[in-house]
C-alpha cells in the first residue's frame, strides 16, 4: 500500500512539472516554476512516506498486541479430548461431564464423550474407537479397575495421556495423574456418625461394589470406623452402584433381616435403592447411609421424615475443575503430581441447609 501511494504521488509530481513546462510565459520563469513545483511534490512524497511508515509501525504494534491477547485466551490447541465414565446416567457423572465439557469448549477445544453403562468390555471398545478418531488426551473413569487394563495399554501405545478421575485404575503407572475424592474418608465419616447414634451397635447390611475401587475405599473406611463397636454385618453384597440392583438385593435381604439398625450403600443411588426397599418393608428405625452428597439424598435429609441418615459428600464440580486444570498443564508440558485428592465430608440433617438441595456442592 505504501509503495502504491508513493508511486501515485510521484506521477502527480511529474505531471505537474510537464504542465508547467508547456504553459505560457518565458522559458526561464516556466523552468523556475516547474522546479519549485517538483520540489514541493517531492516534499509531499517524503511526508507521505513518513506517514506511511508511522502507520505501518502502529499497525504492527496493534497486531502484536492482538496476538498477545489471543495467546492469553488460547489453550494452545485446538485439542480434542476423550471422556469416558462407568455410568453416564449417574447424576454424579452427568455433573462431571457437563463441567468438563463446558470448560473445554470455552477454550475452543472439543470433547468426545462415551457411556459404557457399567460394561467394561464396551468401555474398552469405545476407547479404541476414540483412539482411531484421534485425540490429544482422555478423561477416564473405569467401569472396572482391573478390567480396563487392555484399554490402558492401547492408550499408552497411542501416546494419549490419561487424567484418571473419581475411581482409580488398578495400575496408576499408566496414568499421567489422578483426581478424585478422598473415598476412604467419605465412608469413614458415615461410620463415625453411625457409631455416635447407635452406641450399642446392632445388625447392619453393607451394599458395596468390589469392582469399583472408589466404592471399595468407601466401604473400607466405613468398616474401619465401626470395627469393635458392637456391629454385626449380617449381609454384604455387590449392588454394582445401581439403584435398581440395590433395591432388589435389599428387598431380599430385608425379608430375612428386618431388624437391621443400618444399611450402608457405596454410593447415593445404592442408598436410594435401599431406601425404597426399606420403605416397602415398612421399616421405621433403620439408618441408611450413602456416599456422594447428591441433590436427591440431600432432599431426603432436608425432609426430616426419611430413613436416610447421612451421606459422605464429595464435589463432582471440584473433581471436574481439577481434572481439566491438570489436563491443560499436561498439554503445556508442565509437571503434575501423581494424585490430587478432593475433600469429602458428612452431610446430615443437621447441616444439609448449608449445602442446599437443588444442586451439587
Amino acid at each position: 500500500m505504501k509503495r502504491k501511494v508513493l508511486a501515485a504521488l510521484l506521477c502527480l509530481s511529474m505531471a505537474g512539472t510537464l504542465l508547467m513546462g508547456c504553459g505560457g510565459g518565458s522559458s526561464d520563469s516556466g523552468s523556475s516554476d516547474a522546479q519549485e513545483t517538483t520540489e514541493a511534490a517531492e516534499d509531499t512524497v517524503d511526508d507521505a512516506a513518513d506517514g506511511a511508515d508511522e502507520a505501518d509501525d502502529a499497525a504492527a504494534a496493534d497486531d502484536a498486541e492482538e496476538g498477545d491477547d489471543a495467546g492469553e485466551e488460547s489453550s494452545g490447541g485446538p485439542y480434542t479430548f476423550g471422556y469416558t465414565c462407568m455410568d453416564g446416567t449417574n447424576p454424579f457423572f452427568v455433573t462431571i461431564e457437563d463441567a468438563i465439557r463446558t470448560a473445554v469448549e470455552e477454550k475452543g477445544d472439543k470433547l468426545i464423550s462415551t457411556d459404557p453403562a457399567n460394561d467394561v468390555s464396551l468401555q474398552i471398545t469405545q476407547i479404541e474407537d476414540m483412539i482411531a478418531q484421534g485425540m490429544d488426551g482422555i478423561f477416564l473413569n473405569p467401569a472396572e479397575a482391573e478390567g480396563i487394563l487392555p484399554a490402558l495399554d492401547a492408550l499408552k501405545e497411542a501416546d494419549v495421556p490419561i487424567v484418571n478421575f473419581d475411581t482409580e485404575v488398578a495400575d496408576l503407572s499408566y496414568v499421567a495423574t489422578y483426581a478424585g475424592s478422598d473415598n476412604y474418608n467419605a465412608g469413614k465419616v458415615c461410620g463415625e456418625d453411625l457409631v455416635a447414634k447407635c452406641p450399642d451397635g446392632g445388625p447392619i447390611i453393607v451394599l458395596d461394589s468390589p469392582t469399583m475401587n472408589s466404592v471399595v475405599d468407601r466401604t473400607n473406611g466405613f468398616l474401619d470406623a465401626i470395627e469393635g463397636k458392637g456391629f454385626d454385618i449380617v449381609a454384604q453384597q455387590d449392588a454394582k452402584g445401581n439403584l435398581e440392583v440395590s433395591m432388589g438385593i435389599a428387598e431380599d435381604l430385608l425379608q430375612a433381616h428386618s431388624d437391621v439398625v443400618a444399611i450402608f450403600g457405596g454410593n447415593d443411588p445404592t442408598a436410594l435403592g435401599a431406601l425404597a426397599a426399606a420403605n416397602a418393608a415398612g421399616l421405621t428405625d433403620c439408618k441408611i447411609y450413602g456416599v456422594d452428597g447428591s441433590p436427591d439424598i440431600k432432599s431426603e435429609l432436608a425432609s426430616g421424615e426419611s430413613l436416610i441418615e447421612g451421606t459422605g459428600a464429595q464435589s463432582p464440580v471440584s473433581i471436574a475443575e481439577t481434572s481439566v486444570d491438570l489436563m491443560y498443564k499436561i498439554m503445556a508440558g508442565e509437571e503434575v503430581d501423581d494424585r490430587y485428592p478432593v475433600e469429602t465430608f458428612l452431610i446430615n440433617a443437621d447441616n444439609v441447609e448449608e449445602y442446599g438441595t437443588d444442586g451439587w456442592q
